[in-house]
């Protein structure tokens, strides 16, 4: 479904990412991993045309390289960045809409606002309250479910657990085995290497803007010296 190829990325004159390639296939979840600053972020940004690509970033055989963001939205990717980026003075629910896509209604496609709420009562009880007051486990709820009620074939999670309680850890986890069920392929960047390791089909490891490891969580768990090099503190 995404094929990432020679993916080259620069934030002035600092060359971030450094031939990247990877890729990802309908319905899987996969995982991208390392340490703070290796590129990771940045990978999902430039695939989201908001750092410009250098190089190929194929979406069902269509390139997206030069595209703006909005676009590639439309055509079926979604994105939920580490900031999480609500909209804090608009209720839980103005929020959410603002996740359709143009001529989209609120029952079109996976993902109902209804069944946002029937997952996560926390937002229906505050559906109508400014975004601003919400915990910050309720915010990543909201964001995650506003990218998918645009109902995208493909979605980018950036740290949906960073920072949150053990109890929201969970049901983060839940909501993307759920994805997973639903056919939405996803690129995870995760910090706990356990929920990773848990849900993901494949793993990448990054390390200087690189892949340095590819594989599945089994033949990761048994290379010590990868988690040693590029993983662990």
């Amino acid at each position: 479904m995404l094929e990432v190829k020679d993916l080259n990325a620069y934030y002035g004159k600092s060359h971030i990412l450094q031939g990247v390639n990877l890729n990802v296939k309908e319905g899987e979840i996969v995982a991208l991993l390392g340490r703070n600053g290796v590129g990771r972020s940045t990978t999902c940004k430039a695939i989201m045309g908001e750092v410009p690509p250098h190089g190929s970033v194929m979406f069902k055989g269509q390139e997206l390289a030069g595209k703006k963001a909005f676009e590639i939205a439309n055509i079926g990717l979604g994105y939920v960045p580490e900031n999480r980026d609500i909209f804090p003075g608009l209720t839980t629910r103005q929020n959410l809409i603002l996740g359709l896509k143009p001529g989209q209604k609120e029952e079109d496609g996976r993902w109902s606002m209804e069944n946002m709420f029937d997952m996560f009562e926390n937002l229906r009880n505050r559906a109508d309250v400014e975004a601003s007051v919400l915990s910050g486990g309720e915010q990543q709820m909201l964001t995650m479910c506003r990218t998918l009620i645009g109902d995208p074939e493909f979605i980018m999670i950036d740290e949906p657990t960073e920072g949150l309680s053990p109890q929201m850890t969970q049901r983060v986890a839940e909501l993307l085995k759920e994805i997973a069920k639903r056919k939405v392929a996803t690129l995870l960047v995760e910090q706990k290497l356990s929920i990773a390791m848990d849900i993901a089909d494949r793993v990448y490891v990054m390390g200087h803007g690189q892949v340095v490891f590819e594989g599945t969580p089994a033949e990761l768990k048994g290379r010590d010296d990868v988690r040693k090099e590029w993983l662990e503190v």
